[in-house]
């Protein structure tokens, strides 16, 4: 972990790493891996989600501000129907990108759209800008590697070029968050930390599928915490 800090976006390098890996693994030896093993690995994920969500939720600083936050922004998310607006996004993607196999566009596309959207993403890229602190990207990336080669087993070889715009999207994210570090306070990253592992709590209880919880609606909330805690 110590080494990956001192490298520039160490961390997303080490989740295209991952995916890559996992990906290659996926396509030689994925389809031998029993269906009650493959459940299995998925819920200790999500168990480790849980887990990582409430180490992260205990940080926040000012809890009716992340309150007031997580509710609005939720509530915002649903008016605005982000969760299903993803989903269509990607269904369009896969209309329009049908270069080569069907099963390789298929791939690369449900593969990025996967490891690109979501909290954790978001979060990581912050943490890894701001603090130097990669953990959460390699979380991620010991995640994405796994269903990379769940993926890569019935999808192909263009799950593995997702690793691509994961490296692009959160290398780009964790270098803004490194040019404004300036303007993020401690509180206001322990605030913005705390809301996140909440929605890592949500995607916890989605992997053990206890509930279906929308986490994409709950992104807005990450935008209203960052203004309330600057004005408190």
């Amino acid at each position: 972990m110590e080494f990956l800090s001192g490298i520039p976006a160490g961390g997303t390098l080490f989740n295209a790493l991952a995916i890559l890996l996992g990906g290659a693994v996926g396509l030689f030896a994925g389809r031998l891996v029993p269906e009650r093993v493959q459940r299995s690995i998925f819920q200790c994920l999500g168990l480790f989600c849980l887990y990582l969500g409430a180490d992260m939720a205990l940080r926040m600083q000012h809890v009716l501000a992340v309150l007031l936050s997580f509710i609005l922004g939720t509530a915002a998310g649903e008016l605005m129907d982000l969760d299903s607006r993803l989903n269509s996004l990607s269904d369009r993607l896969k209309a329009r990108l049908r270069i080569g196999s069907e099963t390789y566009t298929e791939g690369l596309v449900t593969a990025a759209l996967l490891f690109c959207i979501g909290s954790m993403a978001i979060l990581g890229a912050i943490e890894d800008g701001v603090r130097s602190n990669p953990g959460l990207l390699v979380t991620k990336g010991v995640m994405d590697g796994t269903a990379a080669l769940f993926l890569a087993a019935s999808l192909g070889v263009g799950v593995l070029f997702s690793a691509l715009p994961v490296l692009l999207y959160q290398g780009a994210l964790t270098f803004a968050a490194g040019g404004a570090q300036a303007l993020i306070t401690p509180a206001m990253l322990a605030d913005l930390s705390g809301l996140g592992g909440l929605m890592i709590m949500g995607i916890g209880l989605n992997l053990l599928r206890i509930t279906e919880v929308r986490t994409g609606n709950m992104l807005p909330g990450l935008i209203l915490i960052v203004l309330l805690a600057a004005l408190l």
